[in-house]
């Protein structure tokens, strides 16, 4: 915040104060309470000054139904940038979050660390999965009916997708089993667009009928990959209808669930993150998102042999217990690393 106005010992203190009870307790803060919590020996009347000096400037807000005051998104991002003391996990839950990510399974992988952010925040947990285009180990096609061939995709990390091919004629198994040898024996570890390159002259050998089968198996491959690169796995999303802050406003929490379906401005946001080092804070309107502008969220990058292949991160109100989310946040999205960098 290089534009905020500098703020002295005590209205540092006090602001600190109300952000933390306000988190605590969901109420509007008022003098008393503020003298009570921040151990200052001052008077309410210079409390009241100090607060309305915090409110001139845009830190505090006083909503009309009190005679305390809350913390707006500047208050909270002086806050999280200035007064934050952070809290670090202890070493069971560190634990508990190794031994809950321990799978082979890349897929369950970030859908777990997608839950587990969630279950611990009581907010959403949301994960952009690994980008990849990394192509496939093996392929197989089984016959369904005249005209429908179901495509396996083995990826090279152990993950299995699933296409359906629809075909003009039916292919004997043997055919099915000629065209999963090509592309298994000469094109496997290959993307499926290098393969589409690759491929053209190759495919001139073969029987039309056979040709139309691989090139329909390579788009349907490409899909595949198109897909998996874009996908953000959310979970708990059901726990902001918990939150007060939220849910007293539902058409911004409509908004927010569509956003939620769509993933569309969800996946523009983590990729900010992604090109970013560490943990990224986004305090209301500071995501550019508009259904966002009630949330925070608090977002990392995960690597795989020092690239980004993602995002994790947790989306919640902006009256949220930073200094344990923003830790959460960021261990999981180390451990991340160390599994996927390990296999």
């Amino acid at each position: 915040m290089a534009d905020a106005p500098v703020l002295n010992e005590r209205a540092q203190l006090l602001l600190k104060t109300l952000v933390e009870r306000y988190v605590a307790e969901g109420q509007p803060v008022g003098s008393r309470a503020l003298s009570k919590f921040s151990g200052l020996d001052l008077s309410p009347a210079s409390i009241r000054n100090i607060m309305s000096d915090l409110e001139e400037m845009g830190f505090i807000a006083s909503p009309h139904t009190s005679a305390g005051r809350v913390p707006t998104a500047r208050g909270y991002r002086f806050f999280v940038d200035t007064l934050l003391t952070i809290k670090p996990l202890d070493r069971m839950e560190v634990h508990q979050l190794e031994e809950q990510l321990d799978t082979e399974n890349r897929q369950r992988l970030v859908t777990s660390a997608s839950h587990l952010l969630s279950e611990l925040t009581h907010f959403a947990g949301v994960v952009r999965t690994p980008r990849r285009n990394s192509g496939f180990r093996h392929i197989e096609f089984l016959r369904l009916s005249e005209s429908r061939i179901l495509l396996i995709i083995v990826t090279p990390e152990g993950d299995v997708q699933n296409r359906i091919l629809h075909t003009d004629r039916p292919f004997a198994p043997s055919e099915l089993t000629e065209a999963a040898n090509i592309l298994n024996q000469h094109y496997a570890g290959l993307t499926f667009t290098e393969i589409r390159h690759r491929i053209r002259d190759e495919l001139r050998q073969l029987t039309e009928d056979m040709t139309q089968l691989m090139t329909a198996a390579l788009e349907a491959g490409s899909r595949a990959e198109t897909e998996s690169s874009e996908d953000v796995v959310i979970s708990g999303e059901s726990n902001l209808l918990d939150s007060q802050d939220l849910s007293s406003n539902m058409s911004n929490l409509r908004r927010l669930f569509e956003l939620f379906d769509r993933k569309t401005g969800l996946l523009q946001l983590l990729d900010v993150s992604s090109r970013a080092q560490g943990v990224q804070i986004f305090i209301g309107g500071e995501s550019g998102v508009a259904p966002l502008d009630e949330c925070s969220v608090i977002a990392a990058p995960y690597t795989v042999d020092g690239q980004v292949v993602g995002t994790v991160g947790v989306i919640g109100p902006t009256r949220m217990a930073y200094e344990r989310v923003i830790p959460l946040v960021d261990i999981t999205a180390k451990l991340l690393t160390t599994v996927l960098t390990q296999r």
